[in-house]
């Protein structure tokens, strides 16, 4: 991060507790907001969409990588500008625009319209969201880094509590009324998040000077070297954790843009609205529960040894979704997608936030960013126009579940660079 103006040093401890925990907290209530339109409602919406308009399915899940394009491209960037500026005007900035598109989205006619609205909405979230809340949580939080980052990606997976609430306003009120409601709630929770989460950790020395015993006594070896972007970008352990998370993230953006679909088509599991609304809460509440392990154990066993076995869960909760006829196979498919992708998550960000350091964490995540965001955008128009020529997507998710277990192999080529000047 930016070196910190010690005329308005922060508080490290508020109430008792350590700052960097109300960071983590409060970054967490940012990704519930943030990621709630784009990821875990997204399918709840597009299927809103195409029973009004009766589109395509790949022009209405196709939307998802359109909007996915803004993120992509401008991710490094993003980074850059959380470093230079801050977590708090970023997520200011985000969430206005991210309020302003919902609202703009609850208004559409037509296929442009509905295009131009999402890729406003998903531009704002990703401006405010994922890269602003890991960059404060990794300054704030070096000596409890996995736990930290785990509470905040969790606060993703929670959101997905509210999709019954979403669907039950969209089939009460109608989709355009809902959307609009996330929208104004959007504006109203930029404020005091940026207020929370933009202020700024003190450099590392002195923090960890003032972190409790009881905090760091159980930390592992903590890197004090603040990798440059060009000095990540000589190293293999960037490459091959961008390889893996690319790879696994294929299935990630796949599930946010098809999964209703899947559970509610005859040719596929078959639920109703009412219960397939139940199997997204599941993943979400597994999910968070095994981000929180997967921060804990992170912070105390090896991550480049969990990891493996956690993307080849996430691949295996793939094929168990093809082959689900009925509604415990998706719940056994919720379950194991919250352990293998919930625990692996927090993980993959602290071991780059370990290996990589503070001061330039945001560009560095941006930019390995860049192609998992490229997939994402791929995979969600790809899958819909397989199923629209098939019918099905069951070939879709073996092919992803084979995408997570070559990440399984490249992420055991990402071993702790050393640190460039001892080159």
């Amino acid at each position: 991060m930016t070196t910190t103006d010690h005329s308005n040093r922060p508080e490290t401890k508020k109430n008792g507790i350590f700052y960097g925990w109300w960071v983590a907290i409060t970054g967490a209530m940012n990704m519930m907001v943030s990621s709630g339109p784009t990821f875990q409602a997204a399918s709840t919406l597009f299927r809103a969409v195409e029973d009004e308009f009766g589109w395509s399915r790949a022009l209405v899940t196709g939307v998802a990588s359109f909007g996915r394009f803004g993120g992509a491209m401008l991710g490094p960037l993003e980074g850059w500008l959380t470093d230079k500026f801050g977590t708090g005007k970023m997520v200011l900035i985000g969430f206005t625009i991210g309020g302003l598109g919902l609202v703009f989205y609850s208004q559409l006619q037509g296929p442009l319209q509905y295009y131009a609205a999402y890729f406003i909405l998903s531009m704002g979230f990703s401006l405010g969201g994922f890269v602003p809340a890991m960059a404060a949580v990794n300054s704030w939080m070096p000596h409890k880094r996995a736990t930290a980052m785990a509470i905040v990606i969790g606060g993703s997976s929670l959101g997905g509590v509210f999709v019954p609430a979403i669907v039950w306003g969209i089939n009460t009120y109608g989709w355009r009324e809902t959307t609009l409601v996330i929208g104004l709630i959007t504006l109203a929770a930029g404020p005091p998040i940026a207020y929370i989460t933009g202020k700024r950790a003190p450099e590392y020395g002195e923090l960890m000077k003032q972190v409790t015993k009881s905090d760091s006594a159980d930390a592992p070896t903590l890197t004090q070297h603040d990798f440059t972007v060009k000095q990540a970008l000589r190293t293999r352990a960037f490459w091959s954790m961008s390889m893996t998370h690319t790879l696994a993230n294929l299935s990630v953006g796949a599930i946010s843009s098809h999964i209703y679909f899947q559970l509610t088509d005859k040719n596929a599991v078959n639920l109703s609205d009412a219960s397939a609304a139940t199997i997204i809460p599941i993943m979400a509440f597994a999910a968070f529960g095994f981000q929180m392990v997967g921060g804990f154990a992170g912070d105390r066993v090896s991550k480049r040894a969990l990891l493996p076995v956690l993307i080849l869960l996430q691949g295996s909760a793939l094929i168990l979704l093809a082959e689900a006829g009925n509604y415990w196979g998706a719940v056994g498919f919720a379950l194991l997608w919250g352990l293998g992708f919930g625990g692996r998550t927090p993980l993959l960000h602290a071991l780059r936030g370990e290996y990589f350091g503070r001061k330039h964490f945001g560009v560095i995540l941006g930019m390995s960013a860049f192609p998992m965001g490229l997939g994402m955008m791929a995979t969600p128009v790809i899958i819909g126009r397989v199923y629209d020529v098939t019918g099905t997507y069951v070939a879709s998710l073996y092919t992803l579940a084979g995408f997570c277990a070559v990440a399984a192999l490249t992420i055991l080529l990402a071993t702790k660079p050393s640190t460039p000047s001892l080159r």
